[in-house]
């Protein structure tokens, strides 16, 4: 069984301005995300040019951020939230909501292709989706040093220890696989141009597939339990979703792709 090294959240303050752990990993997940789509933006086949990246992530950060918040206040603290209409904005008594943030970034880049590129959302969407798991990762790895999300209690070799109980490191099983592992899958199939939907498609599905399974050692959010059977999550009823669409996005990617070259 781990140690759990105890780190303090807070890297430096200034009076009342704290600056920590957690949002230092957003930032270095924006950066991460930011010298890629550069890189991506270098290719014939991009439609967004490096003098547009900035742009990009401009609205990426807009989407992540309201998205996040607002989905987390939407999809775990409801009751919360109307109790206290400003609770939105206490971030410091919440976190943020992945799948309120991919919703936010949705509209984002919807916004962005309709105004910035003149076209539409899942182009844009095909672009940005490898830089995802980079701020997927490093936001794991900020819930990792809060000490919070951790998993069920488990006797494997690798699990830390939390107050006696040896529980499954969650945050870093996500940070590997939706973070580093995804990120590999994504970059190399994004190598060459594929058919219009196909990387957003596969964002999903892949995404949506190891999210469920990790759900399964996480311990569900304390508001809701168990949602049936005893074993299904939030997590998951919002993820599987995400999983149909994504496999389905992907057939007809590919079914329309071969349709356009017989046509040719």
């Amino acid at each position: 069984m781990l140690t759990y090294p105890e780190i303090d959240p807070i890297i430096f303050s200034i009076g009342p301005l704290a600056v920590r752990w957690y949002g230092l990993m957003y930032v270095l997940g924006f950066v991460g995300a930011w010298l890629l789509a550069r890189k991506r933006s270098q290719q014939s086949w991009s439609i967004v040019k490096p003098e547009q990246v900035d742009d990009l992530i401009f609205y990426g950060m807009l989407g992540v951020i309201l998205g996040g918040r607002l989905g987390y206040a939407f999809f775990y603290g409801w009751e919360y939230w109307l109790q206290d209409p400003l609770y939105v904005f206490k971030i410091t008594q919440g976190g943020m909501s992945f799948h309120g943030g991919l919703i936010g970034v949705m509209v984002a880049l919807w916004l962005y292709g309709h105004r910035v590129l003149g076209t539409g959302m899942f182009q844009v969407t095909d672009f940005v989706a490898p830089l995802v798991p980079v701020g997927l990762g490093t936001g794991r790895i900020g819930n990792f040093i809060n000490g919070e999300l951790w998993g069920k209690p488990t006797d494997l070799p690798w699990a830390f220890n939390i107050n006696g109980v040896g529980l499954h490191p969650s945050q870093l099983y996500e940070a590997l696989f939706e973070g580093l592992a995804l990120f590999l899958i994504l970059w190399i199939f994004s190598a060459r141009q594929r058919p219009h939907m196909a990387i957003s498609a596969m964002f999903l599905l892949c995404y949506g597939v190891m999210r469920f399974c990790i759900e399964f050692v996480r311990v569900p959010d304390a508001d809701f339990g168990y949602l049936a059977l005893g074993w299904v999550t939030m997590g998951q009823v919002l993820t599987a979703p995400m999983i149909l669409f994504g496999a389905a996005i992907l057939f007809l990617a590919y079914r329309n792709d071969r349709t356009q070259e017989a046509t040719a």
